[in-house]
């Protein structure tokens, strides 16, 4: 089982906590520029794929991505938790995830908090985006690039508990009519 979802990295300030007694002017980008990744995390072995670029994230990108993992995972049987974006629920898609033996298994609407990947792409920006500055969209996406490759080996601990299947819990929950 694997969790996919797109991020889109943003080329401009992420401040942290700032406070000063006099007006400071920091040197900011114009967030025209984006990184794209289209990732699959597995959900037991924590193991990400990705697809990168500067454009967009479509069905075609998607599509690239099902081929990456069903080379990947050939011959065991795969489900991927998906979100409800247009381009995941397309005709292409569905074709050719039913080609490669994929299961689509899509989330109900707004519920972030049920992708697994969510958390991984929180702490990314956490590590590498908050109170950051980057010279030039280069520096700025070499350094996502690198996290998203090496990180998960340099941040094993944080992100084992992090990145678990504990997911909350609503069972006594009672449902009133108004």
């Amino acid at each position: 089982m694997l969790f996919v979802d797109a991020v889109h990295f943003v080329y401009k300030a992420y401040l942290g906590i700032i406070w000063c007694f006099c007006r400071v002017f920091i040197k900011s980008p114009s967030g025209r520029q984006r990184l794209n990744v289209l990732g699959a995390l597995n959900a037991l072995s924590h193991e990400l794929i990705t697809v990168t670029n500067t454009t967009y994230i479509n069905a075609e990108s998607f599509c690239e991505l099902l081929k990456m993992i069903a080379t990947r995972y050939a011959g065991i049987a795969i489900t991927l938790v998906v979100d409800n974006a247009r381009y995941q629920k397309c005709r292409l898609v569905r074709e050719v995830a039913e080609s490669l033996g994929i299961e689509l298994l899509y989330l109900p609407s707004y519920s972030p908090n049920l992708n697994l990947i969510e958390r991984l792409w929180r702490f990314v920006k956490k590590q590498c985006l908050y109170s950051k500055y980057y010279k030039d969209f280069k520096g700025f996406r070499e350094a996502i690039s690198e996290f998203v490759e090496q990180g998960m080996e340099n941040h094993k601990e944080e992100l084992e508990s992090l990145l678990t299947l504990r997911f909350q819990s609503l069972e006594k929950t009672e449902i009133i009519t108004v």
